[in-house]
């Protein structure tokens, strides 16, 4: 064999032509490399870790530990200036010729195609890589010592890949000085001179190696990276060496198997690992047919191996990789195990290709891996503490990922996931349980409290999830789980669960005072919302006191929602004991009890059972007991009596303050002197004997006021409670708290007191006297019934002209002086009456103050006001006479005369309406003298003037004393009178001097507002066209009056009939709504203009008019208005000869320079001729362009594209009409964001551009521009006709192309598909379609979809796509649908796939109808047509597919026979599946009809038997068990005799199984229940027979037809007569028999224990087999129950021990 450097030089030779013939295609083969290692990968890193993908690649030897080391050196130990080496040393078995071979070549990879023997490299250059970092990378490895260079070889000008031989730089012995001295080098080794920008990257990489760089590599145990410097203080590179081991591996099963994984990292040489120990699970799956891709086509099988870090994993600060490809990604899944599997990965190595459906399907494979490995977790460690496995929940991936697809994944994962029998339940047991998430409960931390001590306590609470809800266990439900509980869905308990769980265990009378208050806190906190109705608070648990004294309990119900109790407690302590005993005494009144003593001592020892007292409890002291009983006394008069006498004591006892004894004195029932009981009261009376109330008022007129009279039934003495009231201090107690009270110091009634009607006796009168003194120093307000009676009662003594009488208070006058005794003689009007001073002595002249509160009077003042009122109450009763109004007058003069003030009087006669006026009885107030001042004002104004014929001239002689009392007298600008008696019939065509005085009204008067509405409506103006109301009338201005000349149609104000002073008044003129500026009159004009244009009445005068004021106006200061303007230029008032009227911006002034156009437009030209305009409106084209009229041809675009009218005579249009259109088009596209009108479009969008297709729309039309390939012709398509149009039509590109012709051949790709129906040729037809086979066309036109099918050159027909499929794989379709590949290349038929969206393959339906054909012409199929159609279903397999073949699939596929290789199609209804293996041979072996369905043999990796029998199945096809009819046969009673059950396996073994089994809480069977089903089995007769007892099957077909095999059965159950039969074991047989026998057996024992649970009697009877085939020895059954974790309860062992009783 040739050495090393034999071998390379030969490479070279043989190669690269080294010194032979220069080889032509070596500079392609270098730029070749060169491209692929940059392009490859994005960062410097991927060369890192494609050196250590080839390291794991590598093949070792036996017993050698796998490592690879990288070690970078600042040593230039290749003589190449480089500042740093990196070496790569890896203990494999070294290079061998074929791997020189291939790292010299591009592309030939010595891995490819061994992905299946665990290489996880893929790349092909992987190697090749190392250039990115260093220009000449060296290899050492079994004997060979060569280099590559980046440059271009200078003997065959190729780079990279052309081996060099290396003698020295570096010599081995410096690699050893490197690696270790005393250390063997490694068989490879790498060394690669760096280049100088690259040093940091590469150190800062090796720094950031991830620790689990090797958690998946199967061969690589050791890596390391370390520095190696003189002096280690300039070391930059973080060391690390990374270890691992794996500690043992447990079998799983066949596709799967777990171990423990353990990864140790040391640091920068700190001998101090760092640690992480990894749960493995590595599991295969097949790899489905849809989901390979062309580089694992060998591939068959998925391994995925999920990492669970058992701790805080190995990040070294970086991200955590969630996803491997053998090598870590940068791709993190947020989840909390890794992901490893052969995934496709990027070409930079980043990411994965999450899109791929390589990788899609190893995802789909993920949630099945991790739930099985998982429920491997939980549930295999046999001796682990259920406490210990509530942190393996942490692996559950509970946070969303970034990633949408791998949310797919974790939404997967949780699915399954609830379906698992996954989460631990408590149960107080060793057993433990584990139940699905939906079916465990969580409980309150505060219940696990509870539960926590009430055990402590030594409470069974065994059956704690027997309340219809599985219980979590306690060390899973915790807070720091929340989110992990909430991923699994696990919820609450409901209310109905805490109700059950507490009746049940007895917590309220089981447990100590503290655990019971917690609780009740507990249901407090959970349950205290009214709106929560939970049946909690139903259940009897909270204790209280009865009348008898003994602790009851009652429900929260009871106290908070229907209120039939009340729990008290005692606020003091000191009060415990006193309040349960009176509690007793009142018989619990109104449902009153009170906690357990103890109860309230372990309430007031802590503060936290606060919220208890708030909730369900009241929380009194002996005030609040005492206020509880006020409201529950009711009519009974004992405990009335009883009560304050309970008052007493407790007041005595200093329980109750005087204050507290006072409220509820006041608040208690009194018992009257009728004996009544009186709830309510607003004071309380002395008895009647001997009071002053009774001397003065002689009744109680306090009764209505609420007042009780005491009775005697508080003057005695009582025994209550064992206790002595004595009288005298009882009624002392009721005074000082009752208070009692007589006049003078009692409040009066608000009523009326009968005896001041009638004269007081003296004595009577001060005692009055004296009740009002006290009340006013008291400071009680006195009622007003009771005043009002004082006041009006005539008991006050007076004298009246000198003799006396009786008068009420408020009629009576008290005189000191001789002023008021001067008036009350002097007085013309009334007589006064003053007090009898003689006969009330002078003592009266003390109680002046009391008299003035009953109203006496006492001041001349009051006294006129009494004669004022007197007058007054005259007028009521009628009016006053001209006598009296005149003494009046003259009284209030005597006043002023005599220097008196007269206020007092005249302020009793303002107020009422005594003074007669023209109008009616008014207030002086209301009231006007009349003067000539008055006289313009009188036209229009209905004022209220003094009646003086009435009251005669004489009334105007007391002007002063009538503007005393309120009357006006004398104008002086009274206007607001004058507005405000204004009366509208009365301003109708007013005299000049009236509308004159309105005008000043407006002016002066604040708020004219009124007068001025008033007016708006009435004709009140006189115009030069009669009288009109304001809003209609203009003040004429001479500066801009012709403006109003234009039309005859607006009223002036007739200056000459109001005088020239009209004018200052403007401003109320425009108040009232008259035009008098040229702003409104314009406004008013611009109406006007737009009322004649409606009515059509703007004439030929009109206008020129009009024109003529416009040029009047304009440069003078009187400035039409904007909005005048606006009018005039938006309203259409021009006539145009197109006979309508348009807005002068809408209109065109006619020139020569309009003739051309024309010709094909209709345009606005104003009408000028002689019948309207004429010539003359030529003279104002100044004003008309000012206007906005068009005058010139160039500012004429848009009117020419509005008003375009294309001739039908399409021949008639010639070019230099088109080209005009486009030179208009040109013109409007210069304008920025012009948009074309509908009307233009529409008239462009019809068939008038000449094409070489004939006449067409623009947006029907090509244009043959340079774009168009030359491949295909003019003639092909609908192209311009140029010839027609001339070159010239090339030029317009931008205007034809905005009229809808198509330009670039992209855009008129569906022109040309729509063309093609006009084409009949195939070569014609084939060009079209390989030159759109260049474009990413898009349809949305389905009638361009049509495909042609040639038939010879020239003939053939079109055919829609959905006729058509590209391809017929297994050519069974050809009479059905149009195949293309027959007709047309691949390129071709990927723009049908993608335009026109032919399927690709035939469809469900076409597979559908396909079969009805095979069905109808009774066709017998083929394995491999058979196999082709259902090989399509299982692919297509949906919900959709399934629905359809169940409606149409009327037959099925049946072999016809064994031995041939046809198949026949049968009735549905006669098929079956074979799912009963026993029953299958059965019904085979008895008749010869076909009744089987059809699978390939042997199964096919594209058609799974089980994918295919699940789809039989979903389509109708019936399984073979569920269709058979069972018969057992009777049994002769000759030759049957009866045995003893042991012999026939009855024994204590079997018994104790069953219990185990019906003992599971799935079956939810007590006890009870458990023994009758034993004892009815041991109740049986047991005979055996010598007779077969058979048992026969029938199946029915579709015809009819009965199919009916028999079989002998051995065993027999009959229930109704308790026998159980059985043949006698033939031993004989062998095993076979013995296995026949015990199913038997087990099946029918089964079966009569379950019989009513038919889903449990196969699990049943595959244990008592199993059992049987021990002949249930006692040890093997306990073994058997622990392998199915079943197991039996102290009720059953003693069940057992009674009808198995031990041998003496």
């Amino acid at each position: 064999m040739a050495t090393p450097r034999d071998h390379i030089e030969e490479i070279r030779r043989t190669k690269f032509s080294i010194g032979g013939e220069p080889n032509p295609l070596t500079e392609d083969l270098h730029q070749a490399v060169k491209n692929l290692s940059a392009e490859l990968y994005a960062k410097d890193v991927h060369f890192l870790m494609e050196l250590i993908q080839n390291a794991e690649d590598n093949d070792y030897s036996e017993g050698v530990r796998p490592s690879l080391e990288f070690v970078i050196t600042s040593q230039d130990i290749t003589a190449t200036g480089a500042t740093s080496t990196l070496l790569v040393f890896n203990n494999e078995r070294g290079f061998s010729h074929k791997n020189i071979e291939s790292i010299c070549s591009v592309g030939r990879s010595t891995k490819k195609g061994n992905r299946k023997r665990g290489y996880i490299g893929e790349k092909g250059i992987g190697f090749k890589s190392v250039f990115l970092i260093t220009a000449q990378p060296y290899i050492f490895s079994n004997g060979y010592q060569i280099r590559f260079s980046e440059g271009p070889c200078v003997h065959c000008n190729v780079g990279y890949i052309v081996p060099e031989w290396v003698d020295e730089n570096p010599s081995l012995s410096v690699i050893k000085q490197i690696y270790g001295p005393g250390k063997p080098l490694p068989t490879t080794t790498i060394v690669l001179p760096l280049k100088s920008d690259k040093v940091q990257p590469v150190k800062h990489q090796l720094s950031s190696i991830h620790p689990e760089v090797l958690l998946f590599l199967s061969k690589i145990k050791r890596l390391s990276v370390r520095e190696d410097n003189k002096d280690p203080k300039l070391n930059s590179v973080s060391a690390i060496s990374i270890s691992s081991d794996v500690n043992f591996a447990t079998r799983k099963n066949i596709d799967a198997e777990s171990y423990m994984l353990h990864l140790s990292a040391d640091e920068n040489g700190e001998n101090e690992d760092r640690e992480c120990s990894y749960h493995m699970w590595r599991q295969r799956f097949p790899v489905k047919q849809e989901n390979k891709v062309e580089r694992r086509m060998e591939v068959e099988e998925w391994v995925i191996t999920l990492a669970f870090p058992n701790g805080k994993r190995l990040d070294r600060g970086k991200n955590s990789i969630g996803l491997y490809a053998f090598l870590p990604t940068e791709m993190v899944t947020n989840f909390p195990f890794i992901i490893q599997a052969d995934f496709v990965l990027a070409s930079s190595r980043e990411t994965i290709l999450l899109d791929d459906k390589w990788n899609q399907g190893i995802l789909d494979c993920v949630p099945v891996a991790f739930i099985e490995a998982f429920t491997s977790l939980v549930k295999s460690i046999e001796n682990a503490p259920i406490s210990s496995l509530p942190p393996m929940f942490g692996f559950l991936p509970v946070q969303k990922s970034s990633e949408a697809k791998l949310n797919v994944v974790r939404d997967s994962i949780k699915g399954k996931l609830l379906n698992e029998n996954i989460v631990p339940c408590e149960s107080y047991m060793e057993q433990k349980f584990f139940q699905k998430p939906s079916e465990v409960g969580r409980l309150m931390p505060a219940f696990w409290n509870i539960l926590g001590k009430a055990r402590e306590k030594g409470m069974s609470l065994y059956n704690i999830s027997s309340h219809g809800r599985y219980v979590l266990c306690s060390s899973f439900d915790m807070e720091e789980y929340n989110s992990i509980l909430n991923f699994l869905g696990v919820e609450y308990v409901d209310d109905e669960w805490y109700a059950k769980c507490i009746q049940s265990s007895n917590l309220a009378l089981g447990v100590s005072e503290d655990v019971y208050l917690e609780l009740l806190l507990f249901i407090t906190d959970k349950w205290s919302s009214p709106s929560q109705n939970a049946n909690i608070k139903n259940i009897p648990i909270l204790k209280y006191v009865g009348q008898d004294g003994n602790v009851s309990l009652c429900s929260v119900n009871d106290i908070v929602q229907r209120r039939v109790m009340t729990l008290l407690l005692s606020r003091k302590s000191c009060h415990i004991s006193w309040l349960i005993n009176w509690n007793k005494e009142f018989r619990c009144a109104a449902a009153q009890f009170f906690l357990p003593k103890s109860t309230q001592e372990a309430i007031g020892s802590n503060h936290k059972w606060q919220p208890l007292v708030q909730w369900l409890f009241s929380s009194v002291n002996v005030h609040d007991y005492a206020k509880i009983l006020i409201k529950s006394l009711g009519d009974d008069r004992k405990l009335v009596l009883a009560f304050v006498h309970f008052l007493y004591h407790s007041f005595s006892k200093k329980y109750l303050t005087t204050q507290a004894v006072d409220s509820l004195c006041n608040a208690m029932p009194l018992i009257d002197n009728y004996g009544r009981l009186m709830s309510q009261r607003n004071g309380v009376l002395v008895p009647a004997n001997g009071s002053r109330w009774l001397k003065l008022v002689g009744s109680n007129p306090w009764r209505e006021e609420g007042y009780v009279e005491l009775g005697e039934d508080y003057l005695h003495s009582g025994n209550y409670a064992g206790v002595l009231t004595p009288a005298k201090e009882f009624v002392d107690f009721l005074s000082d708290h009752v208070e009692a009270a007589d006049i003078p110091f009692i409040s009066p009634p608000n009523a009326a007191i009968p005896s001041v009607s009638a004269p007081l006796t003296k004595e009577n009168a001060f005692l009055l006297l004296d009740w009002i003194r006290n009340l006013r120093r008291c400071g009680t307000q006195i009622p007003e019934r009771f005043l009002t009676s004082i006041k009006q009662g005539s008991w006050l003594k007076i004298s009246l002209c000198g003799s006396s009488g009786y008068r009420p208070p408020s009629q009576s006058f008290f005189f000191s002086s001789s002023r008021d005794y001067h008036l009350q003689h002097e007085s013309v009007l009334v007589d006064i009456p003053s007090i009898d001073q003689q006969f009330y002595g002078e003592k009266i002249i003390e109680y002046k103050e009391e008299l003035r509160t009953v109203s006496v009077m006492f001041k001349y003042g009051e006294a006129y006001e009494f004669i004022g009122n007197h007058l007054m109450s005259l007028a009521a009763s009628s009016t006053l006479s001209r006598g009296n109004v005149i003494s009046m007058l003259k009284f209030i003069k005597f006043l002023r005369d005599k220097f008196l003030s007269p206020k007092k009087f005249i302020k009793s006669v303002k107020g009422r309406s005594w003074v007669r006026t023209l109008i009616g009885d008014r207030s002086p107030s209301e009231s006007v003298l009349f003067d000539e001042e008055w006289r313009a004002a009188s036209q229009v104004s209905e004022i209220p003037f003094i009646d003086q014929s009435y009251y005669g001239k004489e009334i105007t002689t007391f002007k002063n004393e009538l503007q005393l009392i309120g009357v006006v007298v004398g104008f002086n600008q009274n206007y607001q009178l004058v507005v405000d008696n204004l009366r509208s019939a009365r301003l109708a065509s007013p005299t000049a001097e009236a509308f004159l005085l309105i005008l000043e009204c407006i002016r002066w008067v604040i708020s004219s507002n009124e007068l001025v509405i008033g007016l708006k409506d009435k004709k009140c103006i006189k115009t030069n066209m009669g009288y009109k109301c304001p809003s209609e009338c203009f003040l004429f201005n001479p500066s801009w009056g012709c403006l109003l000349q234009v039309f005859n149609s607006f009223p002036l104000i007739d200056e000459a009939f109001y005088g020239s002073t009209l004018s200052s008044y403007k401003s109320e003129l425009e108040k009232l709504g008259v035009v008098v500026d040229f702003k409104d009159a314009s406004k008013a004009f611009a109406r006007i203009f737009k009322q004649q244009l409606s009515s059509s009445s703007i004439g030929r005068d009109n206008v020129l008019s009009l024109l003529a004021c416009y040029r009047q106006l304009n440069g003078t200061d009187f400035k039409l208005p904007k909005d005048l303007k606006k009018s005039i230029r938006e309203v259409k008032w021009l006539r145009t000869r197109l006979l309508d009227y348009r807005k002068p911006n809408e209109c065109i002034l006619f020139g020569p320079e309009w003739e051309s156009i024309s010709q094909i437009c209709l345009l606005p030209f104003i009408e000028d001729s002689d019948n309207y305009y004429g010539n003359g409106i030529h003279d104002y084209k100044n004003e008309l362009v000012s206007m906005g009229v068009v005058c010139k041809l160039k500012n004429a675009a848009e009117f020419v594209v509005n008003g375009l009218f294309l001739p039908q005579n399409l021949s008639s249009i010639t070019p230099a009409n088109v080209f005009s259109l486009l030179n208009c088009i040109r013109n409007l596209l210069q304008k920025p964001n012009y948009d074309f009108p509908e009307s233009f479009i529409k008239q462009t969008g019809k068939k008038w551009m000449k094409t070489l297709a004939g006449y067409r729309s623009p947006k029907e039309c090509l244009l043959f521009t340079s774009d168009w390939n030359t491949s295909l012709r003019p003639e092909d398509g609908p192209f311009i006709d140029e010839k027609f149009y001339g070159s010239e039509i090339m030029s317009y590109e931008k205007e034809l192309s905005l009229l809808g012709v198509t330009m670039d051949a992209k855009s008129g790709c569906p022109l040309l598909l729509s063309h093609l129906d006009f084409h009949s040729n195939f070569t014609t037809i084939n060009r079209i379609y390989s030159y759109l086979c260049n474009f990413n066309v898009e349809l949305t036109d389905e009638v361009s979809k049509k495909i042609w099918i040639p038939n010879g050159s020239d003939d053939g027909e079109w055919v829609k796509p959905v006729e058509c499929v590209l391809r017929d794989k297994n050519d069974l379709f050809g009479l059905q649908v149009n195949v293309l590949e027959k007709h047309y290349e691949r390129e071709i038929l990927n723009f049908f796939s993608n335009v026109f969206e032919v399927r690709t393959n035939p469809s469900l339906d076409d597979y559908c109808k396909l079969w009805k054909v095979w069905e109808v012409s009774r066709h017998r199929l083929t394995s491999a047509e058979c196999c082709a159609f259902w090989a399509f279903v299982v692919k297509h397999w949906n919900q959709k597919t399934e629905k359809t073949l169940a409606e149409k699939l009327l037959k099925l596929p049946v072999y016809v026979n064994s031995g041939c290789d046809e198949i026949l199609l049968v009735d549905k209804n006669d098929v079956f599946i074979g799912d009963d293996l026993y029953l299958k041979d059965l019904f085979k072996n008895s008749t010869s009809l076909s009744l089987f369905v059809w699978y390939p043999q042997p199964s096919s990796p594209s058609l799974p038997r089980f994918k295919l029998l699940e789809i039989y199945s979903k389509i109708g096809v019936r399984n073979l068990s569920e269709c058979v009819q069972k018969e057992l046969s009777t049994v002769d009673s000759a030759g049957q005799k009866q045995v003893n059950p042991q012999e026939v396996f009855i024994r204590r073994g079997l018994c104790k199984l069953i219990l185990g089994f019906l003992a599971d809480v799935s079956l939810n069977m007590d006890a009870e229940r458990r023994h009758e089903a034993i004892k009815r089995l041991l109740k049986l007769t047991f005979l055996e027979t010598l007779e077969p007892i058979t048992m026969g099957y029938g199946l029915q077909l579709s015809s009819g037809k009965m199919l009916n095999p028999k079989v002998t059965r051995m065993i027999r159950w009959d229930r109704e007569d308790s026998k159980f039969f059985t043949q006698k074991m033939d031993t004989s047989g062998g095993r076979k028999n013995l296995m026949e026998f015990a199913s038997y057996f087990a099946e029918v024992v089964a079966e009569g224990m379950l019989w009513e649970v038919e889903d449990q009697m196969h699990q049943l009877a595959e244990l008592i087999r199993l059992g049987f085939l021990v002949e249930f020895d006692e040890e093997a059954i306990e073994f058997l129950m622990k392998t199915k974790n079943l197991q039996l309860f102290l009720e059953d062992e003693e069940f057992l021990s009674s009808v198995f009783p031990p041998p003496h």
